[in-house]
């Protein structure tokens, strides 16, 4: 096998996607729970590198220590109503004895969202170590609020999209050649959503999936961006 161009290993290195001051036009939320770290991959730290404004939703009990870890201008710690965890469907006969799952906290962020008058909002793992610019066979490192601002302006040019989200670093090898987005798939971790929908999380597992497939369903479209991308570190690594 061959590649064409030629791959040159380290080639881009030193290469980075960086500019512009503009802040995504709506919320960002990281969901979090027992990692008050300022680690390299901690989605927060990510995006305070990017100069984003964001929320870290935790549970009451875990307020101060992530206030400690992320004391810097671009987090807002917001402490989770415990409402929605009590009121969450697991798809369980047993009730919530045990964990939830992120998705009562992702249905608070929605609420949070709409009850400040935003259309949109995102909602991420608290795992992202990075984004990047997947550009002519390249993944380029991302520092920029442009990563997101570019899929919201391209989002609202149509009326009939649900959910959009940055595909898997992991799912776009160095030259493949690859659209920049499919339609019409499942969505993960990293999610732009209309907050006008019926729908909302459920399910202590796969609840991506869940909630990718009733709006579908109902005839919604969903966009997978790979012009950019997130490193999702992989799930129970960390």
């Amino acid at each position: 096998s061959i590649y064409f161009p030629k791959k040159v290993p380290e080639k881009k290195n030193n290469i980075r996607v960086i500019g512009g001051d503009v802040q995504p036009k709506y919320p960002v939320y990281v969901v979090s729970k027992n990692r008050a770290v300022d680690a390299s991959w901690h989605t927060s730290h990510r995006l305070s590198q990017m100069g984003i404004y964001h929320y870290i939703v935790v549970e009451p009990d875990q307020v101060e220590k992530y206030k400690q870890a992320f004391n810097n201008k671009y987090v807002t710690i917001l402490e989770m109503d415990m409402s929605y965890k009590d009121n969450y469907d697991t798809f369980s006969d047993l009730g919530n004895i045990n964990s939830t799952g992120p998705g009562a906290a992702r249905n608070f962020c929605w609420e949070h969202s709409k009850n400040n008058g935003f259309a949109w909002h995102w909602v991420l793992d608290d795992n992202v170590a990075g984004f990047y610019r997947y550009y002519r066979g390249r993944k380029i490192e991302a520092k920029t609020a442009e990563v997101f601002t570019t899929v919201e302006r391209f989002t609202e040019r149509y009326d009939n999209i649900a959910i959009a989200s940055f595909n898997y670093c992991n799912f776009c090898h160095e030259q493949d050649g690859r659209p920049a987005y499919v339609l019409n798939t499942r969505i993960y971790s990293m999610l732009f959503i209309r907050n006008d929908i019926p729908w909302r999380w459920r399910g202590r597992y796969n609840e991506d999936t869940d909630l990718s497939l009733n709006v579908l369903k109902d005839g919604w479209c969903t966009v997978q961006v790979n012009a950019y991308l997130g490193d999702k570190v992989a799930t129970q690594t960390i």
